[in-house]
């Protein structure tokens, strides 16, 4: 199985760790495009109100843009340590038994506009670079990634199932054709509510990120092994999940909705 996440914009401070080595992270044929992306990175980090628009944020946000020109100096971490958002925070990685962990390193992968996907235990710098930048002389990031990715992902899927929990901007750099299509599984997470009696469903942002931090910690956390995307399912019911598959064209994605009552 392998399980698809979104990065985090929030990120840790890295500490005293070794310094960045692209030839050491996962997935290595995507180390050329990952290299073009850091230098541009940091050439246009170098011009801070440039990089404020091309990277989307504000006037208070340069303290990002001085870390990213120090990105081939940084301390790096392992992935899973680097990343806190909301997600991360549920999925509490730190705290998961050794053998949760290793399987955590296994089957996971992080979507990342800098480094395309990494392990939770290779080791990167906190760096600021969204899926929506443009950056000089690469283009939109998004675009970039649909042209590197495909090769590298389907070889990381291999013939198991995969459950993909990216956000959109992330999922468009990569989506499984035909066959891998019906070995893919994606899900929304949909918050049930009573209003004046009646069941009313709809999608929430922050807390759907919780609650797949929360899924996936419990699915390393039952040793679950599925072969296929019917077992994935099935694993996420045994777990007590409220699971509705939703229809998907031919060739497609499966999608589910998790439905949760509470956040």
């Amino acid at each position: 199985m392998l399980i698809l996440l979104p990065p985090s914009e929030g990120k840790a401070d890295a500490g005293a760790g070794r310094r960045l080595d692209l030839s050491r992270l996962s997935l290595p044929e995507l180390t050329a495009a990952r290299e073009e992306i850091l230098a541009a990175l940091v050439t246009l980090s170098g011009d801070e109100e440039a990089a404020l628009a091309a990277l989307g944020l504000g006037a208070g946000q340069r303290g990002e843009l001085r870390r990213n020109v120090r990105l081939r100096e940084a301390a790096c971490a392992p992935a899973g340590r680097i990343y806190t958002g909301v997600l991360y925070a549920a999925l509490d990685l730190a705290s998961l038994p050794p053998a949760a962990q290793r399987a955590a390193g296994r089957q996971v992968l992080v979507a990342s506009g800098l480094w395309g996907a990494v392990r939770l235990t290779d080791r990167i710098p906190p760096y600021r670079c969204p899926i929506g930048a443009r950056l000089p002389g690469v283009g939109a990031l998004s675009t970039w990634w649909r042209r590197a990715l495909p090769a590298a992902m389907a070889g990381a899927a291999g013939d198991g199932p995969v459950l993909d929990l990216r956000s959109g901007a992330y999922a468009a750099t990569w989506t499984p054709r035909d066959v891998a299509a019906a070995r893919t599984v994606t899900v929304r997470v949909l918050h049930e509510r009573d209003v004046d009696g009646v069941p009313v469903r709809s999608v929430v942002s922050h807390f759907n990120k919780a609650t797949k931090g929360r899924l996936v910690r419990d699915l390393l956390l039952s040793g679950a092994r599925p072969r296929t995307a019917d077992a994935l399912v099935q694993a996420l019911r045994d777990l007590k999940y409220p699971v509705l598959e939703q229809p998907a064209p031919a060739g497609r994605p499966r999608q589910v909705d998790v439905v949760v009552t509470e956040l």
